[in-house]
């Protein structure tokens, strides 16, 4: 088969899986309840999705590593820090008077301000490497896993509660707002890195290639980073975090495929995230009667299929 074939066949699995989590269970007395309401989810599933999947996808190919996600530059873990810091700072109160657009703003705004300073402040070395930044950000993410920890420990137990409900991924109670405004953000910050997929097919062959080919190296990458921090940012504030996502599915994504170009593989990285995604909602919500977040499947996979991946290149290596 194939690529726009391959592309085309997952394209018409998401449409059948959307149409099923439309249709499934609607009937005359609930379809102006529930219709409207599903369609809200549907929309933050693809977009969050799409945003995870473009991220990873665009993460590895700078890395040139396979079992790596942005969620080692530390953006869940500051995430986590800001919810828990609010809560125990101002109360859970105060958070709840914020308003989820306001706490969507505050933490998007914060995730994406620490990411360009991180990377204007790294890349200013001209000796300074990806990897250092890499290595900076699981040294930076395991101390702010530390102070939420901390903090965690000292809270009332009913403010604990309320933290605990955010660090995990859910597209049940989606404010419409903030929605519209991640959706924008979403589609302002695709359509801009999908004039770079040629020079993404050059930085694929490594660093010393990339340089030797014309590409501005440095250049690139920073604002690659810093268009990666943009969509994890928005996807994380927006629902959670789901740190093994990303890694499913690029990888799956990989293997289908079988190529290098990007104009392919980030599509196909879409298509396949955002089916995970609805099929795990749809089998959550009306098989599971939402008895299990579907943060909690997707991690448990994602960190099986991690330690396969390690396994799978230490022999290749």
């Amino acid at each position: 088969m194939k690529l726009k074939g391959k592309l085309l066949f997952l394209s018409i699995i998401l449409l059948v899986l959307a149409a099923l989590y439309l249709i499934w269970g609607l009937n005359p007395d609930n379809l102006d309840y529930a219709l409207p309401r599903r369609v809200i989810k549907l929309i933050s599933i693809l977009m969050v999705g799409s945003c995870i999947a473009f991220s990873t996808t665009v993460f590895q190919t700078i890395t040139n590593n396979r079992i790596l996600t942005p969620s080692v530059l530390g953006l869940d873990s500051l995430y986590a820090f800001i919810q828990t810091f609010v809560v125990f700072l101002l109360g859970s109160t105060m958070l709840a008077n914020l308003g989820g657009d306001i706490n969507f703003i505050l933490s998007a705004g914060l995730m994406v301000i620490f990411s360009v300073v991180l990377f204007k402040t790294f890349f200013s070395k001209e000796k300074r490497t990806v990897f250092s930044l890499l290595l900076f950000g699981v040294i930076l993410g395991t101390f702010l896993q530390s102070l939420t920890t901390f903090m965690q420990v000292l809270m009332d137990p009913n403010e604990f509660f309320l933290v605990q409900n955010r660090m995990f991924a859910s597209f049940n109670n989606i404010n419409t707002d903030i929605l519209y405004i991640a959706v924008l953000g979403t589609m302002v910050t695709l359509i801009y890195i999908f004039r770079y997929t040629r020079e993404l097919d050059v930085v694929s062959l490594g660093r010393d290639s990339a340089i030797s080919l014309g590409v501005d190296y440095a250049s690139f990458v920073k604002r690659m980073f810093i268009v990666i921090s943009i969509l994890v940012s928005i996807s994380t504030a927006l629902v959670g975090p789901i740190s093994f996502l990303g890694l499913i599915v690029v990888n799956i994504n990989r293997q289908f495929l079988n190529t290098y170009k990007h104009k392919y593989l980030i599509p196909g990285s879409m298509l396949i995230s955002s089916i995970m995604l609805l099929g795990g909602q749809l089998i959550a919500e009306r098989i599971m009667n939402l008895k299990t977040p579907i943060s909690i499947v997707i991690n448990f996979i994602g960190g099986t299929y991690f330690i396969y991946l390690i396994f799978k290149e230490g022999r290749l290596s």
